[in-house]
């Protein structure tokens, strides 16, 4: 019984981990993309690694290092890359919580940092491309014009803003969009939350699985 309960956990732990390291293979292959062609450029100057392929990279990598560990130390029943594992799973974990608490507690704050930010960035609209491909993109993506509206933008605002005079600034469009989505963010990251603590009981039990399988086996 003890050997058929290590298999079991050994494959479903596998294919746990399988998946999401495809998923991060995935994201990572998509933020490497992102930053050779760089169509999306810098917003904030203050923080200029800050882009999208940074973050798709650094969160890709994280994916694709983690599950790789859980993969080969399931399948290779390797106690000490079981537990590096779970180790990075809980600080990973704890990591999001902290963010969670501190994003909740500093919003107002954040709100007028990023609001700032983007503002400023208009400015150097004309005299830096990187810039301009950034709120270029964004604004035909999102079909949103300036941070707040058509205001922002002291001269003539740019061929990418929608030629509607009513339309949203893309700052105002974000938020929105973001509390009217609120609900579901939550459950998203409840989920989220939910696989990565899975992932660490299954490490776990296969661990303490391996520990009694060598008892029983006299090893």
């Amino acid at each position: 019984m003890g050997i058929s309960s290590l298999k079991l956990l050994k494959y479903i732990l596998f294919f746990f981990n399988l998946f999401f390291w495809l998923c991060g293979c995935c994201i990572l292959g998509f933020g490497i993309y992102l930053l050779i062609h760089n169509k999306f450029g810098v917003l904030f100057h203050n923080l200029p690694f800050l882009t999208l392929g940074n973050v798709l990279v650094i969160v890709g990598s994280i994916i694709v290092v983690v599950a790789f560990m859980g993969c080969m130390g399931s399948i290779k029943e390797n106690k000490c890359l079981l537990m590096s594992f779970f180790v990075l799973l809980l600080i990973i974990l704890l990591t999001e919580v902290t963010l969670a608490i501190l994003l909740f507690m500093y919003e107002k704050k954040l709100s007028d940092y990023v609001s700032e930010g983007l503002s400023d960035s208009i400015l150097r609209y004309n005299s830096d491309n990187s810039t301009k491909a950034a709120w270029d993109s964004i604004q035909s993506f999102l079909q949103c014009c300036g941070v707040n509206g058509t205001s922002d933008w002291t001269s003539e605002p740019p061929k990418s803003c929608p030629s509607d005079p009513q339309v949203k600034g893309c700052y105002v469009k974000a938020k929105t969009w973001f509390h009217s989505n609120f609900l579901y963010i939550g459950i998203i990251t409840i989920c989220v939350c939910v696989i990565q603590v899975l992932g660490m009981s299954f490490a776990l039990t296969l661990n303490c699985q391996i520990d009694k399988t060598s008892q029983v086996l006299g090893l």
